[in-house]
């Protein structure tokens, strides 16, 4: 029976990467059918709402989701929200999943294979804003359950893994309430898992650490805005946002992406590099159960960054195009 995967372009350079991304899920020889929908600012711009009703039903109808990228205006737009953070409210999908690994390319630091789990619900993510006068607030919202299913998933994660050592990323000595039941949420939850070894780092020394020694890191547990500052960091560690993968995972669907943005600066060009959403197909190989599949996307993709060719951003000066074949053909021959 064919996995039933549905397939969401976006914004931008979003029409480029996920069809990429398509060849070499087809490459794979798995039986795959592929449901197409549209979500993002360009549908905004077209109907109204960022994700249609439509959009939803068909990614409940499959197995699992791969999408692009989409545009979020800098200013307010009465009506508009953005396609991803709808999408995460909506299915309650409420892990968010970054893996950051070494790659053979120029920058990347060697030795780097770690996790980030970002709640993906809360915090000042809830969008609970006012302003009086020359004075802005915001809510930052933190409960125990949300708390609690993030815990356990970075902790199945961390047990997992050959180190099964799991940091828990807070700034409850400055927010004790907020982050401080965050912090003692996890530790609760992690009596459960007595083969990993929990510790847990104030924020800021944490991305000081993944500076300085990214090497000593596992897996990382941390609220909603920290989660995001941080797996960005981690993506600069090993070759930049073209190469940063990501799963949004609730308890009955989940919706895989590229860490990057939309990138209207090259969309059109055909040079946008598509290794991040490709490696966001392997994760949602993994999450379907194929996990020697996934291994051999992910090795295949490793084989063309080491002997090229590579896109603009990594040094070179294949097309979209040329990459994806390379890795395709690659793949076969594994």
């Amino acid at each position: 029976m064919a996995y039933r995967i549905c397939l969401i372009e976006g914004d931008g350079i979003g029409h480029e990467v996920i069809p990429a991304a398509r060849r070499v899920l087809e490459a794979t020889g798995l039986p795959l059918e592929f449901v197409e929908a549209e979500a993002g600012w360009e549908t905004f711009e077209r109907r109204g709402v960022s994700v249609p009703e439509e959009t939803v039903e068909k990614i409940l109808s499959c197995q699992a989701t791969l999408f692009g990228a989409a545009t979020s205006p800098t200013r307010k737009v009465p009506g508009f929200f953005g396609a991803i953070r709808y999408l995460r409210r909506r299915l309650d999908l409420y892990a968010n999943v970054r893996p950051a690994k070494s790659r053979p390319v120029p920058g990347s630091r060697s030795g780097v294979d770690l996790i980030i789990v970002r709640e993906n619900t809360e915090g000042l993510y809830v969008e609970q804003e006012r302003r009086y006068l020359d004075v802005a607030i915001a809510d930052a919202v933190i409960s125990k359950k949300a708390s609690e299913r993030i815990a356990r998933v970075a902790l199945k994660i961390a047990e997992s893994r050959p180190r099964k050592t799991l940091h828990i990323a807070h700034k409850a000595n400055v927010l004790p309430v907020t982050q401080g039941l965050f912090l003692d949420t996890v530790r609760e939850v992690a009596k459960d898992y007595p083969l990993v070894n929990v510790q847990d780092i104030i924020v800021d020394n944490c991305a000081m650490q993944l500076v300085m020694r990214p090497e000593r890191f596992d897996v990382i547990v941390t609220t909603n805005l920290l989660g995001d500052i941080l797996s960005d960091l981690t993506a600069g560690l090993v070759g930049g946002l073209g190469l940063a993968p990501s799963a949004n995972i609730g308890d009955t669907t989940a919706v895989f992406e590229p860490v990057h943005g939309s990138a209207p600066d090259i969309a059109g060009k055909g040079i946008a590099n598509p290794t991040a959403t490709i490696l966001s197909a392997a994760m949602m190989l993994e999450y379907l159960g194929e996990k020697e599949t996934a291994k051999r996307v992910e090795r295949a993709v490793d084989l063309v960054l080491e002997k090229g060719p590579r896109t603009p951003d990594l040094g070179g000066t294949a097309t979209t195009e040329t990459f994806t074949k390379a890795v395709v053909e690659t793949l076969k021959a594994l």
